[in-house]
């Protein structure tokens, strides 16, 4: 996976909200496009707080991403 295969994803239209596999066995969503800033080795995925506070960031090494796959079921993305 390359960045600009990432981005080329995450720029289809219409945006279907994504799930990240990664390396490590750990999974991140990306539900909004706005919600992912792409790096040259790192992607910044704004991950929506639980309990109501500020939105975090996290930060996903293109170079460990596995597999995406559409997130059936999430939020986002055009009807």
């Amino acid at each position: 996976m390359t960045s600009e295969e990432l981005i080329e994803i995450i720029e289809e239209l219409p945006f279907v909200p994504l799930r990240l596999h990664l390396s490590n066995g750990r999974t991140h969503e990306i539900r909004h496009p706005e919600m992912a800033i792409v790096g040259q080795e790192v992607v910044a995925i704004g991950v929506e707080s639980e309990n109501g506070d500020r939105p975090r960031i996290r930060l996903v090494s293109i170079r460990h991403i596995n597999e995406i796959e559409p997130a059936a079921g999430l939020a986002g993305g055009d009807p």
